[in-house]
C-alpha cells in the first residue's frame, strides 16, 4: 500500500541543546513510548500491504483499478500531514498522536469489514488521511525528543518501525495460512493494537519534558535553504522510495499472481524485505564509518538493482522472496545516507534541508505504485519490476554527492 512510512533521519543535530547532565526520567519514558508507537504503526502498515491480494479479491477490484486506489492513499496522506501540522501548532504533537494512532487501527478494521468498492474507498481514504497525520505527529515528536537529547536518536524509532513490519507480515502470513479472513485478521489486530496505542499514548513526552524543543525544531526546519545543491539527493530519495513502494504494494501480489505462490508463503516477500531493512539499519552506520558513504550508497544501489533482477527472473516463490530480501539490504543503505548528506551540506540548517528531502519520499510513493501497476497491467509483473530496477541504478552516478564536503566548503543557507 502506498501509505508513507516515516522517513529515517541519520543527520547530525548541530542546533540541538546540550545533553542535560541528569536526563529527566519523563524524557526517557517518552522516548520508549514513541519507540513502541513506531513499532505499532509498522505492524499496522505491514498487515495492510501484505494483504493486498485478499483485499483485491474481497472487493472485486480489477488489476487496472488497483493502482488508482493505491495511489490515492499517499495523496490523502499528504493532506493528512498538512492538517496534522496545523493541529500540532494548536494542541501539540502528543495530543494529535494520541488520537490518530488508535484511529488508524480502526480504519484498518474497516478495510476488512466492507464488501463494496465505495466502502473500500472510504476505508482506504480514512487510512490515508490518518496515516499522514500519524506520520507528521510522530516525526514532530521524535524530532523534539532528538532536539532535547542533543544527538541523533531517530534511527532507533525507524528500526522499531521495521521490527513492527516484520511482526505485521508474520501475522498476515499466519492469518492466511489458517484462512482467518480479513474481518477476523484486521478486526483482531485492531482490537489488540488500538488499546496498546491508547496505553502507550499516556506516556508520550509533552511540554513538561520537551519544553519548546518541538517549536524550536520546527522553526529550524522552516528556514530556507537553496534547492540546487539538494536536487541530486532529492532524485536519489525519490528513486529509493519508488523501489520501496514497489515492494510494499506489489511484492505479495507478484508472488501470488506472477509466480503462483500460496498467499501465506507470499507474505514472506515483505517479511524478508523488512528483516533485511532492520539488519541493514543496525549495521549501516558501522559500514559508513569504515568504508565511507559513497561506497556504501553505490553498493546499496547495486544490491537493490540485483534484488529487483533476481525477483523479476525468479522461477518460483522462494527465489522471489530471496530477491526482495536482497533488495531490502540495498535500499536501507541509501535512504538514511540521503538525510545524512543533506545535513552535511547545510550543517547550520540540517532540519530545513531534511524537511525538503523528506518531500521526495511522497514523490516516490506517488510515482511507484502507478508506474509498476500500469506496466504490470500492460504486460506482466516481471517486466514491471524492471522499471524500479533501472531507477535504482540511476542512483549510481549520483553517489558522489554523498561524499562529505571538505572543511569550510559547505553550502551556506539563505534567508
Amino acid at each position: 500500500m502506498s501509505a508513507v512510512p516515516p522517513a529515517p533521519s541519520a543527520r547530525p543535530v548541530p542546533s540541538a541543546r546540550p545533553v542535560p547532565s541528569a536526563m529527566a526520567p519523563g524524557l526517557r519514558t517518552g522516548r520508549a513510548a514513541l519507540t513502541v508507537g513506531f513499532l505499532l504503526q509498522g505492524t499496522t502498515f505491514a498487515l495492510l500491504v501484505t494483504c493486498i491480494p485478499e483485499i483485491q479479491h474481497r472487493y472485486g477490484l480489477s488489476d487496472a483499478l488497483l493502482p488508482v486506489f493505491l495511489a490515492a492513499v499517499p495523496i490523502l496522506a499528504g493532506a493528512g500531514s498538512i492538517v496534522s501540522e496545523r493541529l500540532v501548532k494548536r494542541t501539540g504533537a502528543r495530543a494529535v498522536l494520541r488520537v490518530v494512532q488508535p484511529a488508524v487501527c480502526l480504519s484498518l478494521a474497516a478495510v476488512g469489514l466492507g464488501g463494496e468498492l465505495w466502502q473500500l474507498a472510504l476505508a482506504l481514504g480514512a487510512f490515508g488521511l490518518l496515516v499522514g497525520a500519524l506520520d507528521a505527529s510522530m516525526n514532530m515528536l521524535g524530532v523534539g525528543l532528538q532536539h532535547r537529547y542533543g544527538r541523533s536518536i531517530m534511527i532507533g524509532f525507524h528500526a522499531a518501525f521495521s521490527l513492527g513490519g516484520i511482526i505485521g507480515a508474520a501475522l498476515a502470513g499466519l492469518g492466511s495460512h489458517y484462512d482467518l479472513g480479513l474481518p477476523a485478521l484486521f478486526g483482531t489486530a485492531a482490537a489488540v493494537i488500538a488499546p496498546l496505542a491508547l496505553l502507550t499514548g499516556t506516556f508520550f513526552a509533552g511540554p513538561a519534558e520537551l519544553g519548546d524543543a518541538v517549536r524550536e525544531a520546527a522553526e529550524a526546519a522552516a528556514r530556507s535553504v537553496p534547492w540546487r545543491p539538494l536536487l541530486p539527493l532529492c532524485l536519489a530519495m525519490a528513486f529509493a522510495y519508488i523501489a520501496d513502494a514497489s515492494v510494499s504494494n506489489y511484492s505479495v501480489k507478484y508472488l501470488t499472481d506472477g509466480l503462483g505462490s500460496r498467499e501465506d508463503l507470499a507474505k514472506l516477500s515483505y517479511l524478508g524485505y523488512m528483516v533485511a531493512m532492520l539488519l541493514g539499519r543496525a549495521l549501516g552506520d558501522r559500514a559508513v564509518q569504515r568504508f565511507g558513504a559513497v561506497p556504501v550508497v553505490r553498493t546499496g544501489a547495486a544490491l537493490a538493482a540485483l534484488g529487483f533482477g533476481l525477483a523479476a527472473v525468479a522461477p518460483a516463490a522462494w527465489a522471489g522472496i530471496a530477491g526482495f530480501t536482497v533488495l531490502g539490504f540495498g535500499i536501507c543503505a541509501i535512504i538514511p545516507q540521503v538525510f545524512a548528506a543533506g545535513g552535511r551540506l547545510f550543517p547550520a540548517d540540517s532540519d530545513a534541508a531534511v524537511a525538503r528531502l523528506n518531500l521526495f519520499n511522497y514523490v516516490g510513493f506517488l510515482l511507484g505504485s502507478p508506474l509498476v501497476g500500469a506496466i504490470a497491467d500492460a504486460s506482466s509483473y516481471r517486466w514491471a519490476l524492471l522499471a524500479p530496477m533501472l531507477l535504482v541504478l540511476a542512483v549510481l552516478p549520483l553517489a558522489d554527492r554523498f561524499a562529505p564536503e571538505p572543511a569550510g566548503t559547505a553550502a551556506p543557507a539563505t534567508g
